[in-house]
């Protein structure tokens, strides 16, 4: 089944221990499409500038993602730039540019409003909603930030209660809910709508929790080399929700196995600069690297 997502389009800059990449392409919602594209057919919205590549749009487009939504807006594309620290969980940003992003008014296309999976990538909860108001799907997915949870509160618990999965990180479930335990904190969480929650914890893996009391941890796949995490949590959302959309459903057994595929392409994500080599795997590569997760995983 198909899946819709709405997010960021940019250009990344990004240096870490083991080099530097300039304005190469990124993005939540590039990320997570590329992920997605590996299961299930994909709508992307998002806004570039004039001065996108268009080898960028061929890339996205090699995948079959389709780009009816999205827009080219006169200005530049969404410029982000950071460095990670020999710790690669611990970066910097040290600019960022909205530019186009900043007056960007999400429009979804025939095919975004009828996919029965939407994904409201990291935006500003009032653009969320938005889309919301847009789309009818069956099951919605959210990412968000400590941004959003800082200066619109109000919003994103608007956003919250009308959707029914959240993904965030570990650090962003405590400020949410003022909860350090996150067990705790992702009941409190389910409290405010989303019968799904999903906390991230970098190079520790993942949490699931469901409001029913169902618990899962999955680690994530120890790398030989991290070259560049950017885009890793994107792609695991992209992963997760490519899968189920696939499955056509979200039972629980379901969304184990969709953790899993969204941690496995993470790691292919880590593992360059840029989302080349997440575009470049193959669904062989991907069951290779399901099958050494299970070997980890089994005692």
């Amino acid at each position: 089944m198909s899946l819709t997502v709405v997010g960021s389009v940019a250009l990344d800059t990004v240096e870490t221990p083991l080099g530097k990449v300039e304005e190469a392409l990124g993005g939540a919602a590039v990320y997570f499409s590329l992920a997605a594209s590996h299961f299930t057919p994909i709508n992307l919205v998002g806004v570039v500038g004039e001065d996108f590549p268009e080898e960028h749009v061929q890339l996205l487009a090699s995948r079959d993602i389709n780009l009816d939504g999205l827009e080219r807006a006169d200005g530049k594309t969404f410029r982000w730039t950071a460095r990670y620290h020999d710790d690669v969980n611990d970066r910097d940003t040290l600019d960022t540019q909205l530019n186009v992003l900043e007056s960007f008014q999400p429009k979804l296309s025939d095919a975004g409003k009828q996919a029965p999976y939407l994904f409201l990538a990291n935006i500003h909860p009032g653009l969320q909603l938005d889309v919301l108001e847009q789309s009818k799907p069956k099951f919605v997915g959210l990412d968000s930030m400590n941004l959003w949870i800082d200066i619109t509160p109000d919003l994103l618990k608007q956003v919250l209660g009308k959707v029914d999965c959240l993904v965030i990180n570990d650090a962003e479930a405590r400020q949410l809910t003022n909860e350090h335990n996150l067990p705790v904190a992702a009941r409190q969480i389910h409290e405010l709508g989303p019968k799904t929650v999903i906390i991230k914890k970098g190079e520790h893996g993942c949490l699931l929790f469901s409001a029913d009391g169902k618990t899962f941890a999955a680690p994530a796949l120890p790398l030989d080399r991290v070259v560049d995490p950017t885009g890793a949590g994107d792609t695991f959302a992209g992963g997760f929700m490519g899968y189920i959309a696939e499955q056509g459903n979200t039972e629980w057994e379901t969304m184990k196995k969709a953790i899993v595929h969204g941690t496995v392409l993470a790691s292919f994500t880590c593992e360059s600069f840029g989302p080349d080599s997440l575009a470049a795997v193959s669904r062989e590569d991907i069951a290779r690297r399901v099958a050494q997760f299970e070997t980890l995983t089994r005692f």
